[in-house]
């Protein structure tokens, strides 16, 4: 017993918990509905704020029509009662028998002409003598099926008991149908009378049976609520199909919308007719067909721009490498020449160099642009890259007079990367930092976590402006424009680099505030097909925040000052 009485208490349970899960299933299926669909929530507010307005009504009017109908009878009964009663009354006080048996048929005689169908509701009486008396000669007569206990009120049989007037009450009256009992509403009056011929004193009582007015109001109450249903019903299909039509063509411009915003730009609204729905349908097709026009322009425009910059730049190949070529034999000879024609040598050399540098970045872009760009992953510890960028940027840290540290709490970390690329980010991050560090220190950080591995160039120059950050990984973009390119690179460095962390799947981010510094971060998955969710170095770094490990710092004298890496832009 106890076990079966513990299997249907987890049944009991766990039926309740699936209807507990199918409750919160609904409710939160209505709850997103509401949010997120127009229609529903204009035909839901219509049907409730309806409904209450019919049920405010609907109570009001069967509130009046059962008051009006309960008074009028009410008047009614009131009169036949009374003339009944006082009929009855007299016939007592009138009357010369002067034994039971003669009194007892008086009443067998006379009392039935009370009942009848009046004002169009039954009526039975009862007499019964007053307590408290030596001598009733009359025991308690009633119509058929009528008893003291279930029709008078005590209320109103103390009222007759103790008065001489005629007295009424709302009673409940005891009855059958089919086998069916239920009870039903009804009005008793009642009065005391005087029988001979002890002058005992009686309690007359005229009621009457109110189930068919009863009826009468509950089919005027049914009526009320049908008509009320199905008024409710139409209200409801009235505000659904009127808002449809204007919500319809709203919900199809927000698909069409959401299909433009992802590239399908020969997506159109269906127009018909000319109401302002279909005038908002052709407006919006003609600015969609325009977007498309100036989108496709643009597109072409980039195109022949990209297609412009490649052509011009393999073109340009083929003189710049006779240019170069004369600029050697001539910078190779300018010790025989006089001083002026000395110095225009090693300049002419100096810019072809530029230039040489500017074409093949330029080339280096419109592979990106053209998608042509391949990425070529092999695992590689990231130190060995760091390591080969200090020792390349080593001459031009001398220059300097700047240092280089790395600190990190490891010695070894292996990341899937492309060493050509990574090491280009991580060398054009240096050098910027080192030209804009102003000679003083350079701290590199490396840090990593179970997903990730980040590198920070850190320098204590002259840094730049939160706008400047925002700016810097555009092309060929300066913090001061009105600044000669003297120094620097061709200004593609940072978009170059840029797009070598796009094609690993990393973040470059920049940071930098006036007279302290800049700082870079290059943050790579360790394996390619992972997604960067944090980095594991701060935006500027600090030694305190490196995950704890082996503590290793490398100090490379004559080192390279701030970093700036990764968009294509110089400061």
């Amino acid at each position: 017993m106890e076990v079966r009485a513990g299997q249907s208490l987890s049944s009991a349970s766990q039926g309740a918990a699936q209807g507990w899960r199918w409750v919160r299933s609904v409710t939160a299926q209505v709850a997103r509905r509401w949010r997120r669909s127009l229609l529903f929530r204009t035909v839901t507010s219509t049907l409730v704020l309806t409904a209450v307005a019919l049920m405010a009504v609907g109570a009001f009017l069967s509130s009046q029509i059962a008051n009006g109908l309960y008074q009028e009878r009410l008047d009614q009964f009131k009169a036949e009662a009374s003339a009944g009663l006082s009929e009855v009354r007299e016939i007592f006080a009138q009357t010369s028998v002067t034994d039971r048996e003669s009194t007892a048929q008086l009443v067998r005689d006379t009392l039935p002409s009370l009942e009848g169908g009046g004002a169009d509701a039954p009526r039975q009486f009862m007499l019964k003598g007053v307590p408290g008396q030596e001598s009733i000669f009359v025991s308690p007569f009633a119509s058929p099926g009528l008893t003291e206990s279930s029709a008078i009120p005590e209320a109103l049989a103390e009222a007759v008991r103790n008065g001489d007037d005629q007295y009424w009450s709302p009673i409940t009256l005891a009855t059958s149908a089919s086998g069916t009992e239920f009870n039903v509403p009804g009005i008793a009056f009642g009065t005391k009378v005087t029988l001979p011929p002890e002058q005992t004193e009686y309690s007359l009582y005229l009621i009457y049976d109110l189930s068919s007015m009863q009826a009468t109001l509950d089919y005027i109450h049914g009526v009320t609520w049908i008509g009320g249903t199905l008024l409710l019903v139409t209200i409801g299909a009235i505000v659904w199909l009127v808002t449809r039509s204007v919500v319809g063509p709203v919900s199809h411009a927000a698909l069409v919308s959401e299909k433009l915003a992802a590239g399908q730009l020969q997506e159109r609204m269906e127009t018909q007719g000319e109401d302002e729905v279909a005038r908002l349908g052709a407006s919006f097709n003609h600015m969609a067909a325009s977007l498309q026009d100036q989108i496709t322009q643009l597109a072409q425009l980039s195109q022949m721009q990209q297609r412009f910059v490649s052509d011009v730049s393999h073109e340009l190949r083929t003189p710049l490498t006779t240019v170069r070529m004369a600029a050697e034999v001539l910078h190779d000879a300018r010790q025989e020449f006089d001083p002026v024609n000395r110095r225009s040598a090693e300049i002419l050399y100096n810019q072809v160099e530029r230039f040489q540098a500017l074409l093949a970045d330029l080339l280096e872009i419109s592979r990106f642009d053209a998608g042509a760009a391949v990425l070529d992953a092999e695992p590689t510890d990231i130190f060995q890259i760091v390591h080969h960028v200090i020792d390349g940027a080593r001459p031009l840290a001398e220059s300097h007079k700047s240092d280089i540290t790395v600190i990190s709490n490891e010695s070894k970390c292996v990341v899937d990367v492309d060493p050509r690329r990574i090491d280009r980010i991580l060398r054009n991050l240096v050098v910027n930092a080192l030209e804009h560090g102003e000679g003083k220190p350079i701290n590199i950080y490396i840090a990593s976590n179970p997903d990730a591995v980040a590198v920070a160039v850190r320098d204590h120059g002259i840094g730049m402006t939160p706008l400047d950050a925002a700016r810097v990984f555009d092309r060929f973009w300066r913090a001061d424009p009105a600044r000669a390119r003297t120094t620097g690179g061709s200004g593609l460095g940072l978009s170059i680099a840029t797009e070598d962390a796009r094609l690993h799947g990393a973040w470059l981010q920049a940071w930098g505030s006036p007279g302290e510094g800049s700082c870079f971060r290059l943050t790579l998955p360790k394996r390619r097909d992972s997604v960067l969710k944090v980095s594991p170095l701060p935006l500027p770094p600090r030694q305190a925040a490196l995950p704890p490990g082996p503590a290793t710092a490398t100090t490379t004298p004559d080192a390279v000052p701030t970093l700036h890496s990764a968009a294509g832009g110089e400061r």
